[in-house]
């Protein structure tokens, strides 16, 4: 039996108080454990938004979210933030490292905050995760002397350091070349494959997108298409979402770009 480790019942956000505004539009949703999944849609469709409130960056205006067996839904934001340090990670376009500290250090950041203590267990850990995303060399590397694919690495490292279940990412491509998007997708996947984080990827690349194993899109505050992407390959549904010239989304038979 497929494990949930997120649902979502009739979310709902409205942003203002005289001027209301309703972004999420009661929204019901579940996420397997394990699964890689992207969500899409136009700037304005609510994604950004709904990943903000799964990842308890926001809060809902109504509805229940269930991360972990646990019912988030009234959590306070002390409680909050305890249950976010501990169970979810977040990669951003922007990868917010702190340039004064190196690459380890910036890893080890988030332990830091929850804990207040290091020893060499968690600097071996930093070391280990670093490794794992190809900066092997790297660990007492100033963030200032690294590239923007290094340090977009460094801090998916740094999202793994409380081993979350859980790691949300939003544009983490947004601002990376086509060959450097290739490598950050490569690991992300094997870090899924590797350890079974669930991943949650908000992105404007289908190229990402259509690779996922899950492809959310949305409209206007609602889930318009809710894609399984290894069932709705052949369909008609699927290759108006990823239409033949993209080579990146053929596994068995790669075309190139016409």
């Amino acid at each position: 039996m497929v494990e949930k480790i997120i649902k979502i019942n009739n979310l709902v956000k409205v942003y203002g108080v005289e001027v209301k505004n309703e972004v999420l539009h009661g929204l019901d949703l579940e996420i397997n454990k394990g699964e890689f999944m992207s969500i899409i849609g136009p700037s304005g469709s609510g994604k950004s938004t709904l990943l903000n409130i799964l990842g308890t960056l926001d809060n809902a205006t109504s509805g229940q979210i269930i991360i972990n067996d646990e019912d988030i839904s009234y959590f306070n934001e002390k409680k909050l933030a305890l249950f976010r340090n501990k169970n979810i990670g977040f990669v951003f376009q922007f990868h917010h490292l702190l340039p004064e500290f190196s690459s380890a250090e910036n890893v080890m950041m988030p332990y830091w905050i929850n804990n207040g203590i290091a020893d060499d267990s968690l600097k071996e850990r930093a070391y280990e995760l670093l490794k794992l995303v190809e900066l092997e060399g790297f660990e007492e590397k100033i963030i200032t002397k690294l590239s923007g694919g290094q340090k977009q690495r460094v801090a998916i490292a740094r999202a793994l350091m409380n081993k979350p279940a859980i790691l949300m990412a939003d544009e983490p491509t947004g601002n990376l070349d086509s060959e450097t998007t290739e490598r950050v997708y490569e690991l992300l996947r094997n870090i899924n494959a590797e350890l079974n984080t669930t991943f949650i990827i908000v992105t404007h690349d289908r190229h990402i997108a259509a690779r996922s194993d899950r492809v959310i899109e949305m409209i206007d505050g609602y889930i318009e298409r809710d894609i399984y992407t290894h069932q709705e390959r052949e369909e008609k549904e699927w290759q108006e979402f990823a239409p033949s010239y993209c080579f990146l989304c053929e596994d068995e038979d790669k075309k190139e770009i016409k």
